[in-house]
């Protein structure tokens, strides 16, 4: 495959790609005071995808990343806003390209399986490509996150029914139309919950390939916080269930409410049943809230997902409205 120099496509108003040229790559790195790993991240990338433009968006680095990512020969920008969530945001929004690649810049993921990542996308026609992470060495992953992360992954399965192997990867691969459909709303580490669940919400065509994954070199250290990044994400992965299942969600609070009143009232039932009295006044106007209220989150989980349903058809425009990655 030949890709189309970056010269001949920077200024370019185009957003729709012509079928007879070659597609515009773009590597995209989210940086946060890597400056002990970016050179070696950028150098990487420009051997493996030579043709495609290295963007490396600083985050509020107190030390030298922009410097040096600069030197290696990425095109340097910042974002303010503090948090990967918001450095993807940004880097969505402001990059035209065809394909994206992107990446930490901590040196960990391997670049020279790019190539393949994007061939498979084109290929196939994908939206997506996960790169799975196979750890290389012992210290790749901190204690805990290889455990978080099945956590993780597996709550994502059973809520949404399908999932990823490794839902966290920061190594992915996405068409134009993923990248300009993706309402980008977390904040932090969350984001790459938010993309899987865009995809597996809007049924685009993924795939995973196993990528090798390193130990950060020397001098680099990891932001990610084992419990309360691990916290984040597992709400994410909650209230995005609320949002794209709402009658599920409000629906399962009703059924539990529903069962609590029949509970309670039981022996109100049979108290009757044998007297004719209802003498336990209290637990009776309990038991017809609990109804009420049940039946309140029904109706509220049914009028939601309308709501949603609508949502995911705008949303699902939007993707359209843009071209399938083309060989």
């Amino acid at each position: 495959m030949t890709f189309r120099s970056p010269q001949s496509w920077e200024a370019s108003d185009v957003t729709a790609f012509d079928e007879t040229l070659s597609p515009r790559i773009a590597v995209l790195l989210p940086c946060y005071n890597e400056e002990a790993a970016i050179v070696q991240t950028v150098a990487g990338f420009q051997a493996a995808l030579p043709d495609a433009v290295v963007y490396v968006y600083d985050n509020n680095s107190s030390d030298c990343t922009m410097e040096v990512a600069r030197t290696a020969g990425a095109v340097v920008r910042q974002e303010r806003i503090q948090g990967k969530g918001a450095v993807v945001r940004r880097m969505f929004a402001d990059i035209d390209a065809d394909i994206y690649v992107m990446a930490d810049g901590d040196a960990t993921y391997d670049a020279a399986s790019a190539p393949a990542l994007i061939a498979r996308l084109v290929g196939e026609q994908l939206d997506m490509i996960v790169g799975s992470r196979v750890s290389q060495v012992q210290e790749s992953y901190r204690r805990g996150h290889r455990f978080g992360n099945a956590l993780l992954t597996g709550m994502l399965t059973r809520l949404f029914g399908r999932s990823f192997t490794d839902i966290l990867s920061g190594y992915r691969v996405f068409s134009r139309r993923f990248v300009k459909s993706f309402p980008s709303l977390s904040a932090g580490f969350e984001i790459e919950t938010e993309i899987s669940v865009h995809a597996l919400e809007l049924r685009m065509p993924c795939a995973e390939i196993e990528t090798p994954y390193y130990a950060r070199p020397e001098g680099s250290e990891s932001k990610l916080s084992t419990y309360s990044d691990g916290w984040r994400i597992l709400t994410t992965i909650l209230t995005l269930y609320r949002i794209e299942r709402p009658l599920l969600y409000f629906g399962g609070i009703g059924l539990l409410l529903a069962l609590v009143a029949v509970m309670l009232s039981v022996p109100l039932v049979l108290t009757y049943a044998q007297t004719g009295l209802v003498p336990r006044v209290p637990t009776a106007i309990l038991v017809t809230g609990l109804v009420i209220v049940a039946e309140l989150c029904f109706f509220a989980g049914l009028i939601l997902d309308t709501v949603v349903h609508g949502r995911r058809e705008t949303r699902r425009l939007a993707y359209l409205a843009h071209r399938a990655p083309s060989a």
